[in-house]
């Protein structure tokens, strides 16, 4: 398995990570035995850069994590977050970053996860209410306790890099990031290239549409988070159809699978990103790692951007109320 750095942070990951999301919630039923099964499998593959968060199924996805790696704890890099609350019925609250709620978070996440120390700790989404330097200053207390190793931000404007990287060293930015989510591109990869910064792209299978395995929205689960983005609304679903077309075609004529097209699109992008694309399954797990075996030539990598230029894709990331979430000013 290769390996990046991320940033100039001294951390290295597995250039592929594995994101755990799906595995408790939020794109249909997960079967647990199956999901450890591909925890397992990963680690197998050199796949050792697990990312979870104490908000995927109200806890239960670091508690799977934790039965995954209860006996390999060693042989992997463990991400989480903190800073999205949710209520006991499930529904979001907010965001919090105080520097009590990232303390009391962090012990929550360490006894669920069965672990003495996160590998690395992200905040993961922004708190308008709380200053940056707040938030960080705590998040370094964690590490100066030997409870967290290295820190981590999550959907955060250059601004607010700035001002976090100057209380701390942070080792990562985690934003989507893909072939129909290019708004990374610019200042916000340009600001953490600057500052040595590692970037971890979450999603970069485009929810799984980037895979051409998702022709009509009945194939999603009733409880299917999917079913409320507007990429996946009718129209838009129509339209983007229309651009996975165009890649599956692409990927036929290079002898790939779709999924394994994005992949190698993303990771040719730089040595400093590392796509963390999610699956419960070890079968896409495998199909997932076959990326790194794919080699665009600057040909291919051009046509690409043809067929997906940044803003192709139909509709935004989020609904209206998530899209308020992310990318947003800190208060000062």
């Amino acid at each position: 398995m290769q390996t990046r750095e991320l940033g100039r942070s001294g951390l290295f990951v597995s250039a592929l990570g594995l994101g755990c999301m799906g595995m408790s919630e939020f794109y249909g039923d997960g079967e647990e035995a199956e999901s450890i099964a591909t925890i397992h499998r990963a680690i197998e593959l050199g796949v050792t850069f697990l990312d979870t968060a104490d908000v995927y199924g109200m806890g239960q996805n670091e508690e799977l994590v934790a039965k995954a790696i209860k006996d390999r704890r060693d042989e992997v890099i463990l991400a989480t977050k903190f800073g999205n609350v949710r209520a006991a019925d499930g529904g979001f609250v907010g965001i919090n970053g105080k520097p009590e709620y990232v303390r009391s978070a962090c012990e929550a996440s360490l006894l669920r996860l069965k672990v003495d120390v996160i590998d690395l700790y992200y905040q993961h989404r922004v708190d308008p209410d709380t200053p940056i330097e707040d938030t960080v200053g705590a998040m370094a207390e964690l590490v100066d306790q030997g409870k967290v190793r290295y820190l981590g931000l999550s959907e955060a404007v250059p601004d607010t890099i700035r001002r976090a990287q100057k209380v701390h060293p942070i080792a990562a930015l985690q934003t989507e990031y893909s072939l129909w989510s290019r708004e990374p591109e610019g200042e916000l990869l340009d600001t953490v290239r600057e500052l040595g910064i590692g970037f971890v792209a979450y999603s970069p299978l485009g929810r799984g549409f980037l895979t051409a395995k998702i022709t009509s929205l009945d194939e999603l689960a009733e409880d299917d988070w999917r079913r409320s983005m507007p990429r996946f609304e009718q129209e838009n679903f129509r339209r983007n159809m229309e651009l996975v077309e165009r890649i599956r075609a692409l990927a036929a004529d290079k002898g790939c699978t779709p999924a394994q097209l994005a992949l190698a699109w993303l990771l040719a992008q730089g040595e400093d990103i590392v796509p963390i694309p999610g699956t419960k399954r070890r079968r896409y797990l495998e199909e997932n790692v076959g990326a790194l075996d794919v080699r665009l030539t600057p040909e291919e990598l051009a046509e690409i951007d043809t067929i997906l230029p940044p803003g192709a894709a139909a509709g935004p990331r989020y609904p209206e109320r998530g899209m308020r979430t992310i990318n947003r000013k800190r208060a000062n």
